[in-house]
């Protein structure tokens, strides 16, 4: 299976399935002496690990985290970095059904059709457990940044709606203190209760809701990025849509910006403190695909999640038509888990711009 491999100068490569010994990552890439411990990368995985609160799936998995190579004494050697989590709480017997049956909207019929075979097992490959070793990997990711390139540099992702609740978020302002601060991670403290009333009587429902992440990159410098391709904003959305229920992704002002004229859209630029700056940022921080030093926002759109505990018509592997009810654990809204994923996501397309543009120049 091909396809796991993501990045260019800073490189991952993800293994493991949902339901087998275990899921992780190993980085090649990662420049030395850059301060790392299991503590550092724990922090994340805490935020995106399964049975964390009252609205996700209750799953019970610690997602303690083992570095097997790549530092010596807290610090990254510039070898491979291998990480990896055990999976402690799988209960296989929730799928026996769905090895024969397909789930709508699930990659389980894809996964037959392309290779002949799958791990039915809690989505096997498919799963949105594959994301930890994203997650680990973002963790190295921005102590690279943090380290060697942008320190004051800032990533924010938030819940901006559930559903048809939207969120009013100060993109300028938000915080990650107030993100994390709730258990939806809604940038908006006003739609704090009511978002969480929507999962819990969606999931009562026997059924799932979407909804959409935002995020913010704060002191991003200018000049990350490539023509053409590998345009910043590009591989910003490459990264993002390979999130497992994934469905749309807009930059700046988006599919909004449509409906604008030029004199409209174009930001204007002006000098301020010597440094070229733009009146307004509807580019959302991104220009002929390098970025302008202005923040750089975007929004990320996940499906309802496709597992539901409502009986749907389906297929079985051998073409029959039939019915299935969806069993195991499962989040009803994959929204406040998503977070900490799109960060991660984030600072693997930086960090690898980063190095790319410090082998291009001598700099970044």
């Amino acid at each position: 299976m091909t396809g796991s491999i993501f990045g260019e100068a800073f490189r991952l490569s993800t293994f493991g399935e949902s339901h087998g010994g275990g899921v992780g990552v190993v980085i090649d890439g990662c420049p030395p002496l850059v301060p790392l411990t299991e503590a550092d990368v724990q922090e994340d995985l805490d935020r995106r690990r399964p049975g964390q609160s009252s609205i996700v799936t209750p799953r019970k998995e610690a997602d303690e985290v083992e570095i097997l190579s790549g530092t010596y004494e807290g610090k990254t050697l510039g070898s491979p970095i291998a990480m990896l989590v055990r999976n402690k709480d799988a209960r296989s017997s929730a799928y026996d059904e769905m090895a024969i049956k397909y789930r709508p909207s699930h990659a389980d019929y894809t996964y037959d059709a392309k290779y002949g075979t799958r791990n039915p097992n809690g989505g096997g490959r498919s799963s949105a457990r594959e994301t930890i070793g994203r997650v680990a990997a973002g963790a190295v990711a921005k102590q690279v940044i943090r380290t060697i390139f942008a320190p004051e540099l800032e990533i924010v992702p938030y819940v901006a709606s559930i559903g048809e609740l939207d969120a009013n978020v100060d993109q300028a302002t938000v915080t990650q203190e107030l993100v994390e601060s709730n258990m939806v991670r809604v940038g908006d403290p006003e739609m704090v209760e009511p978002m969480i009333e929507l999962i819990k009587a969606t999931r009562a429902d026997g059924n799932s809701i979407g909804g959409t992440v935002g995020c913010v990159i704060r002191n991003v410098p200018a000049g990350l990025g490539m023509p053409v391709f590998d345009r910043l904003e590009a591989d910003l959305a490459k990264a993002m849509l390979s999130l497992p229920a994934t469905k749309g992704f807009e930059v700046g002002s988006g599919f909004a910006g449509t409906r604008m004229t030029g004199r409209e859209h174009n930001d204007e630029f002006e000098m301020n403190d010597g440094t070229v700056r733009t009146r307004t940022n509807r580019s959302g921080g991104v220009q002929g695909g390098i970025s302008n030093g202005e923040n750089i926002y975007f929004r990320v759109a996940f499906k309802p999640t496709a597992t539901i505990m409502s009986e749907q018509h389906t297929v079985d592997n051998e073409g029959n038509d039939t019915v299935l009810k969806g069993k195991g654990r499962h989040d009803a809204c994959v929204l406040p888990r998503a977070v900490p994923m799109v960060e991660s996501m984030a600072a693997l397309v930086l960090v690898d711009h980063f190095l790319r543009q410090r082998a291009l120049v001598g700099e970044a």
